[in-house]
């Protein structure tokens, strides 16, 4: 199944795959406030990095058309695009293609010297780009990840830690679009899912998708990947990411850093596949990264079912950092680098973003 888009554009409002409800059920809700962009993404309707970026995108697009000020004042209206990104950018704070993807419309439309209409125009034709590139960017991280893929005699058996596939992007995916070219090619033997507590994103999205291509996949327990690793189940670890420092220390979904103390506890490769849209170049190192800290009911509750007694504590951070010397490569639609190399191989490439 080739035909995963989370965030399209749809007539005059966007529509999202409602991640909420996989993988149960398969519906859609369409989004035609800024607003409820908003809410759209700090429920985690829709969610990944490179997704949140779309979405967003779209919702400044949706904010442009709620402006009720006078149609011959930029200023005014570039200062309601203003107060629409601001209300965009405190939804997820972790996730920098969110604030990436903000920053390429608010630039768009301040650099534009039309009229408001035809702006508002553009600026769906920029957020419609910024999908489209999003799904090409994809799949070529997808070949790029195929060639640095170890060699084994055998088909590969490849681990997983929560989704980065066609839900979590504009479609096709980045660690599963990995996943995704080693299946083509005939290179994959397995998929290794983990649940991914405490939102379990691994069991509902990530097992969900590989079943619409008819990719085998195994569903494991987080505290069950140590145990397959040395068990010799499987050969590589890709995962995605939510925002990549200048160093390649990496923040993904909570767990990910224990995945990776595991591979490297057994020799096994750990890769890391993102856009370039998910490096931020002005953070020095992964100290730097804001972690978010979500409702503490996603850990106490399961369903309707309180798992813990009254009086407990939470501490419930949305994701981890995993310290660069842990991490093989990352992989980028222009190329694998490891953590060392990826400032220095994409400034020769110009690619550097400020």
């Amino acid at each position: 199944m080739d035909s995963i888009f989370p965030v399209i554009w749809f007539e005059d409002r966007v529509r999202l795959i409602d991640q909420t409800r996989l993988p149960n059920e398969y519906t859609f809700v369409d989004v035609r406030l800024s607003s409820d962009m908003a809410e759209a993404i700090r429920t985690m309707i829709v969610r990944g990095a490179p997704a949140i970026g779309v979405a967003a995108a779209f919702g400044i697009v949706l904010g442009s058309r709620e402006y009720t000020g006078d149609q011959g004042d930029k200023t005014a209206f570039l200062a309601h695009l203003e107060t629409v990104a601001a209300e965009l950018r405190q939804t997820r704070p972790t996730a920098v293609n969110l604030f990436w993807a903000i920053a390429k419309m608010l630039e768009a439309a301040k650099g534009h010297s039309g009229s408001i209409p035809k702006i508002q125009e553009d600026l769906l034709k920029t957020a419609q780009s910024i999908a489209t590139e999003d799904v090409e960017t994809c799949r070529a991280i997808g070949g790029h990840g195929l060639r640095v893929l170890p060699p084994t005699p055998e088909k590969l058996r490849i681990l997983t830690h929560c989704n980065a596939g066609a839900l979590a992007t504009a479609g096709y995916g980045t660690a599963l679009g990995v996943i995704r070219s080693a299946w083509g090619s005939d290179r994959l033997e397995r998929v290794y899912a983990d649940e991914t507590r405490p939102r379990m994103q691994g069991a509902k999205l990530t097992t969900w998708e590989c079943v619409q291509e008819g990719i085998p996949v195994t569903l494991i327990a987080d505290t069950m990947a140590a145990h397959c690793m040395q068990q010799g189940l499987i050969d590589a670890v890709v995962v995605g990411a939510d925002r990549i420092a200048r160093n390649g220390d990496t923040a993904n979904k909570i767990g990910t850093y224990s995945v990776a103390l595991a591979a490297q506890a057994h020799g096994i490769p750990f890769y890391v596949a993102a856009p370039v849209s998910t490096i931020d170049f002005k953070l020095g190192s992964g100290v730097e990264i804001p972690i978010e800290e979500r409702n503490p009911q996603e850990i106490y509750q399961v369903g309707f079912s309180r798992i813990c007694p009254a009086g407990v504590d939470f501490y419930n951070p949305a994701f981890d950092v995993t310290p660069a010397h842990l991490i093989t490569g990352i992989i980028t639609e222009h190329g694998a680098f490891s953590p060392g190399e990826l400032a220095s191989g994409l400034g020769e490439m110009n690619l550097i973003q400020d």
